[in-house]
């Protein structure tokens, strides 16, 4: 049913179509809204669950780590310093393959303080072991949502719902929200095969040796990379009941003759997109949405990178030190095609600095920039490069 909501209220509404027994969270700007609908759906008998009021993130991973293992469908949500307060349990989770689903609403890291829009608490969640989907339209988050419990608990593997903080948590959109009915035929009971049972004692994340401890990470890092014919099919079985998909791991937009692409990842391909139609380019240019982070799609990527002679990445992360995250990841995937593409790597809008429609022609004049040309990659914050050096 069409409804105008905000990102967060339908995300909350999107939670309890799932029928989850326990949640937790504290909150945390710009997350709280979600838990604060969730609150009043529970207050006001619309969700039999039993909702923990936390005193920490921490303690709100721990909670729902111990409820899953319990033989409980659990949620939690968080952002920036909330997820980095998480990160212990985070691994723990990922590590004994406890089926769940988190929110994380975007949002950057201090210092220096900023409750804005980045990317780059999710990035630096990268390793903890979860799968990770970005979202790029709070439609995109309520369908994702559902289909993240349906791909926790076929995969045993933890699932992190990345949406855009502010962007998307705070923003009305008309958004179709599935029949309770629709979810159930799609979503089935929890199961987790090593459910904690007194009747049946079993030992969960036991001290393992330096001969096993390989084998344990190797066995997660397959899980994942297996999880990504999952994430196609889920998508595909939503798209059987709902008449929508979210695109599996990545889709592409645009004309097949392209030579140039920009690849990007959540609520900014919004922005590109409008870009494409308001500002035509002087060449055609592909769109590439990155959708599932964790697994990295490098094989889907590189079919969708063939072909090409630049692959633009624009991301709402930094590594200092370093440069670009997704850049970086997209110039490993790519370094195996025969002719494989330049890779030019943007930081933007980080702190939650606005990115206008005329990024579009920056980017694709950097192209013809003669630092980047003759380069195989390169990282220009276009943020920092129209700025004077005593402004900086």
């Amino acid at each position: 049913m069409l409804q105008a909501l905000e990102g967060s209220q339908a995300v909350a509404q999107a939670v309890a179509l799932c029928r989850p027994q326990v949640i937790a969270a504290y909150p945390i700007t710009p997350q709280t809204h979600i838990v604060e609908n969730i609150s009043k759906l529970v207050a006001d008998g619309k969700l039999q669950c039993e909702f923990v009021s936390v005193e920490s993130e921490f303690s709100a991973a721990s909670l729902v780590l111990g409820a899953a293992i319990a033989g409980s469908r659990a949620y939690t949500a968080t952002s920036s310093q909330g997820l980095l307060l998480m990160a212990e349990v985070l691994f723990n989770i990922a590590g004994l393959r406890v089926p769940m689903v988190m929110t994380c609403a975007n949002r950057a890291i201090s210092s220096p303080l900023s409750i804005w829009n980045d990317q780059q608490d999710s990035m630096s969640m990268r390793d903890c072991g979860w799968i990770q989907l970005h979202c790029a339209d709070n439609q995109e988050a309520v369908d994702t949502t559902i289909q993240a419990y349906l791909i926790a608990e076929r995969t045993e593997l933890p699932v992190m719902v990345c949406m855009d903080g502010f962007t998307l948590t705070h923003t009305l959109e008309t958004i179709d929200i599935p029949t309770s009915k629709q979810v159930d035929s799609y979503l089935p009971p929890y199961q987790f095969s090593r459910t904690l049972d007194p009747r049946n004692p079993i030992t969960l994340g036991t001290c393992v040796a330096p001969e096993f401890y390989s084998e344990a990470r190797h066995s997660q890092h397959q899980a994942l990379l297996k999880a990504q014919a999952e994430i196609v099919a889920v998508d595909q079985e939503w798209l059987a009941l709902t008449g929508r998909q979210m695109g599996g791991l990545l889709t592409v937009e645009g004309p097949a003759e392209a030579k140039v692409a920009i690849l990007s990842i959540g609520s900014v391909i919004g922005t590109l997109r409008a870009a494409l139609e308001e500002i035509p380019p002087p060449q055609p240019v592909k769109l590439i949405k990155l959708r599932a982070y964790r697994p990295f799609p490098m094989d889907a990527l590189k079919v969708a990178c063939e072909g090409l002679e630049e692959v633009i990445v624009l991301e709402r992360a930094i590594s200092p030190g370093l440069g670009g995250i997704v850049g970086l990841e997209v110039l490993a995937a790519l370094s195996e095609l025969p002719n494989p593409p330049r890779v030019h790597n943007f930081a933007a809008g980080l702190g939650g600095r606005d990115i206008p429609l005329t990024i579009l022609p920056r980017l694709l004049s950097a192209l013809n920039n003669e630092e980047t040309a003759s380069r195989r990659f390169s990282v220009i914050d276009v943020e920092l490069a129209k700025l004077p050096m005593e402004d900086r």
